[in-house]
């Protein structure tokens, strides 16, 4: 798991050609007047997902965690208070790995908290169960999934 800001990106870029394609998208000049939706970067390997919405509160949600895509979760307003724990830790599954979806859900409790502003990224790996959306206010969000097999 990694926190940082996106004025930092270019650390990030070399790592595959994946998070390069990631963060040029993530530097759009328009990126925060983009509509809500699904956006086309490299296939299937590298696609982006725009979100507006209210966040949702700690007892309402569950860890998550992916093992086909690496999650670059971008705040463009309000502030995300993602949990964060490490999957190989989760020892309360609620249900099976969806291959369609790329998810398996946990009851267990976040180990850390990140609280992820305006302008911060959290990039979770298959290894990071993450519970993102936590938030008492709006959220506007860019979460780019990075192929696994690219990062």
């Amino acid at each position: 798991m990694i926190l940082d800001i996106l004025t930092n990106a270019r650390r990030y870029r070399g790592i595959s050609e994946g998070f390069t394609n990631a963060f040029e998208f993530l530097s759009r000049p328009d990126l925060k007047e983009l509509p809500a939706g699904k956006y086309d970067i490299d296939g299937a390997r590298v696609y982006a997902t725009v979100s507006k919405g209210p966040g949702r509160r700690k007892e309402d949600s569950l860890l998550e965690a992916h093992e086909k895509y690496i999650d670059i979760q971008l705040v463009l307003a309000g502030t995300d208070n993602m949990g964060w724990k490490p999957k190989s830790l989760c020892q309360q599954p609620a249900g099976e790995y969806d291959h369609k979806s790329d998810v398996r859900f946990f009851k267990d409790e976040p180990d850390a908290w990140l609280s992820t502003a305006s302008g911060a990224f959290a990039i979770f790996f298959p290894e990071d169960a993450h519970m993102p959306q936590i938030s008492a206010g709006q959220l506007h969000k860019v979460v780019v999934k990075v192929a696994a097999d690219l990062g």
